[in-house]
């Protein structure tokens, strides 16, 4: 077996071994103690969404409907301004190819362009 193979089996072998330790981490038929307070419900309150200003209008109603589906308009503008249109086509492209956003072609075009008028 090369080094390489046997550095998989290791590394599968202690996996393996936390993964049985995670599931039954009690010794000599010990159950595992959860604290209480870590069952108790957390409430929070989110702020309120809104829209930025460099966002607000009608031109950038694509970029609105569309970006805050998966993410904060916030997201947006506190990308880097001034980084060109390629910057805003390129991360609108990793949007739809890396995370799987719904944009059809034409409205990525859009989107990028709208992007890269108004952040550079």
């Amino acid at each position: 077996m090369g080094s390489g193979q046997q550095t998989f089996v290791t590394a599968f072998i202690v996996v393996s071994a936390l993964a049985v330790l995670a599931v039954f981490p009690g010794v000599h038929g010990e159950d595992r103690v959860v604290p209480p307070s870590s069952l108790a419900p957390v409430s929070f309150v989110m702020p309120e969404e809104t829209t930025p200003p460099e966002l607000a209008d009608e031109g950038a109603e694509l970029v609105v409907s569309t970006c805050s589906a998966c993410h904060s308009l916030e997201y947006i503008t506190t990308q880097p301004r001034g980084m060109g249109e390629k910057f805003w086509h390129d991360s609108v492209g990793k949007m739809v190819k890396v995370y799987g956003a719904p944009i059809e072609p034409a409205d990525a075009q859009a989107i990028s362009d709208i992007l890269a008028d108004r952040f550079g």
